[in-house]
C-alpha cells in the first residue's frame, strides 16, 4: 500500500513548514509521498518546500482558487498512491500516525477513515479553549472527540483517508464549504463503501483563528446542516437540531425568569459550571476552562443561528442552497 499525503494551503507558508517538521520525525519506515496544493494563495509556500525537497518525497502544485474540497481532489488526481490520507495545513502529525493508519488498515480494511484531533501543551490558551468546545462529548463537538461510534463515522477532512477506488468511483469532494466532509461521506455510503473511525489516527489541530472567525466558522457549519439534510433526508438525525433548540431555550430561559420560573435558567447556568469544571480539569487550567465557557457559548450560538436560518430558508421557504447561501458553494476550476 502507497500513501499519498494531501495537503491544500493557502496563505499559510508557517503551517506548512510546522507540518512538514513532524511528518520529517515520523516513525512510518515505508516509502509514501507528500502533494500540497496552492490554492491560489497570494502568500506562498514555495520557499519552504524547497526547504524540504530531499528531506521528503514532495510534489507542489500550485492552481487558482477554488476552495479547500476541490483543491484535495486536484491534490489526488496527481498523486501516484492507492490511498490518500488528508490533513489540513493547520494540522501537526504525531510521529506514529502513519504506522497507526497502517496497522488499522492490515487488521481491518476500510475504504474511508477519520481520526480526530487533540490539542498540544504549546497550543495557546484560546486554541485549547476552541479544541476543547469542538471535541468534548458536552457540546456540539462530541463526534470530533470520538464520540460518534467506530462504523458510520463521518471522517472530517483535516484527518482523513480514502482509497483511490473509493476517490474514482465518488468524484471526490462537492464544492460545498464547509460540509463537503459529510457530503461525501453519505455518497460513499450510497455507493456501497464503509467508512469508520481510526481511534489512534489523532492529529494536533492547531486551528489559527480568533473568536469572530470561529463564530463565522460555526456559523456556516449549521447553514450547512439543512442544506445536507434536503440533499439526503434519510441521513438526517434529531441530534442536529440540538443546538438551535439549546439557543431557543435559553431565550425562553430569560423570558421564563421574568415571570419568576428560575427552573430552566438554572438548567443552564449548572450545565455552563459543568463546561467550567470540564474544560479547567481537562487543561489544568482556570484561564482554558473561563476560555472555554466563551468557545461554547459561540460554538452553539453560531451553529444554532445559522441552522435556524438554513432550516427557514432551504427546508421551509425551499429556496436553492446556492442562491440562498452563496459564501458556501465554491466554482469548481479543476
Amino acid at each position: 500500500m502507497f500513501f499519498s499525503v494531501i495537503i491544500p494551503v493557502y496563505n499559510r507558508p508557517d503551517e506548512i513548514k510546522e507540518l512538514l517538521e513532524s511528518l520529517l520525525v515520523s516513525n512510518y519506515d515505508k516509502e509514501y509521498e507528500i502533494v500540497i496544493v496552492e490554492d491560489g494563495s497570494t502568500v506562498t509556500c514555495s520557499n519552504e518546500i524547497e526547504n524540504y525537497k530531499g528531506k521528503l518525497n514532495i510534489s507542489y502544485y500550485f492552481k487558482d482558487n477554488s476552495g479547500p474540497g476541490d483543491s484535495r481532489n486536484f491534490g489526488m488526481k496527481k498523486s501516484k498512491g492507492d490511498y490518500f490520507i488528508i490533513f489540513d495545513s493547520d494540522c501537526i502529525i504525531p510521529k506514529e500516525y502513519l504506522t497507526e493508519v497502517e496497522n488499522e488498515l492490515t487488521a481491518n480494511y476500510v475504504d474511508c477513515f477519520g481520526g480526530s484531533d487533540a490539542a498540544l501543551d504549546s497550543f495557546s490558551a484560546i486554541q485549547k479553549a476552541i479544541n476543547f468546545a469542538m471535541t468534548s462529548f458536552l457540546t456540539t463537538g462530541g463526534i470530533r472527540g470520538g464520540s460518534e461510534k467506530l462504523t458510520k463515522f463521518q471522517p472530517r477532512s483535516f484527518n482523513m483517508g480514502i482509497s483511490k477506488k473509493a476517490f474514482d468511483d465518488s468524484n471526490g469532494f462537492g464544492n460545498i464549504h464547509p460540509g463537503e466532509d459529510p457530503d461525501l461521506s453519505i455518497r460513499l455510503w450510497k455507493l456501497g463503501y464503509e467508512t469508520r473511525l481510526f481511534p489512534k489516527a489523532i492529529v494536533y489541530h492547531k486551528r489559527r483563528i480568533d473568536w469572530d472567525k470561529f463564530s463565522v466558522q460555526v456559523t456556516k457549519f449549521g447553514k450547512a446542516r439543512p442544506i445536507l439534510n434536503s440533499w439526503y433526508p434519510e441521513y438526517s438525525k434529531l441530534t442536529f437540531f440540538f443546538p438551535t433548540i439549546f439557543v431557543i431555550g435559553v431565550y425562553f430561559s430569560i423570558v421564563f425568569l421574568a415571570f419568576g420560573f428560575i427552573f430552566p435558567i438554572v438548567c443552564y447556568i449548572f450545565y455552563f459550571l459543568l463546561i467550567l469544571v470540564t474544560a479547567t480539569v481537562q487543561n489544568k487550567s482556570f484561564k482554558i476552562g473561563f476560555l472555554s465557557l466563551i468557545a461554547v457559548f459561540k460554538q452553539f450560538f453560531g451553529y444554532g443561528n445559522g441552522f435556524l436560518e438554513s432550516y427557514i430558508k432551504v427546508i421551509l421557504l425551499k429556496q436553492k442552497p446556492e442562491i440562498a447561501f452563496p459564501e458556501l458553494f465554491f466554482k469548481v476550476k479543476s
